[in-house]
């Protein structure tokens, strides 16, 4: 029979002190891994002015003209608006007397802002006066009867509380190039956070796609 050999007490403290000196060893990399997710930032949150099926309550969606036998053919060409606006953050004041603005990084627009005005007052238009926008729709071969363009002067907002807008606009009925022009000027309450200026920028667009359908409206009489 083959005795077995069982280690004296002496020569198991080395292999003892050997593990206690590994486990610790370990700890860096467990705390390291909780830190970074601890730390990860959040993703943005995406906006866009479209109105959708489920517009928020004390929005107005535009109202719907039933479908026409001969469409009317606009063309909204697209928005200008201010460099300082033109990014893909939400610019709102600083929420001081500084006049200064900040950048929120983690709400943005789903597209550039010039695209966003655009696609929300074609929409609007398209609906108001039972038009076809040729622009959006692509329809190179189709002369339009009137050329919408708009300019953003200010477009701005305090978090939580109110949010503004000064847009021109001007209606050019292309056969004998008679004009309509206006401007669209709005202050409303923006309550709440991000949300809140967003749903009431959309709002104001659709202030400013009343005022432009009643231009296209005056040159069609």
């Amino acid at each position: 029979m083959m005795n077995r050999q069982i280690p004296s007490p002496s020569s198991a403290r080395p292999l003892a002190r050997l593990a206690s000196r590994a486990r610790p060893a370990a700890l860096p990399a467990v705390l390291l891994a909780v830190l970074l997710a601890g730390c990860a930032s959040p993703d943005p949150r995406y906006y866009t002015l479209a109105q959708g099926p489920d517009t928020a309550a004390g929005q107005a969606a535009a109202p719907a003209r039933p479908p026409q036998a001969q469409p009317l053919w606009i063309e909204v060409a697209p928005v200008r608006v201010p460099e300082r606006l033109n990014r893909p953050q939400l610019v709102v004041r600083d929420g001081k007397d500084s006049g200064e603005l900040k950048l929120i990084d983690l709400a943005r627009w789903s597209a550039p802002l010039p695209d966003e005005l655009r696609d929300a007052l074609s929409q609007q238009l398209q609906a108001r006066l039972g038009a076809v926008d040729t622009y959006q729709q692509g329809l190179s071969g189709v002369e339009p009867v009137y050329r919408i363009t708009t300019e953003v002067v200010r477009l701005d907002a305090d978090v939580g509380q109110r949010a503004g807008a000064v847009i021109n606009w001007t209606v050019r009925r292309l056969p004998d190039g008679k004009v309509s022009a206006g401007r669209t000027q709005s202050e409303l309450p923006a309550p709440g956070a991000i949300d809140g200026v967003v749903a009431a920028y959309r709002q104001i667009v659709a202030s400013a796609a009343a005022d432009i359908a009643a231009g296209v409206e005056g040159l069609r009489r």
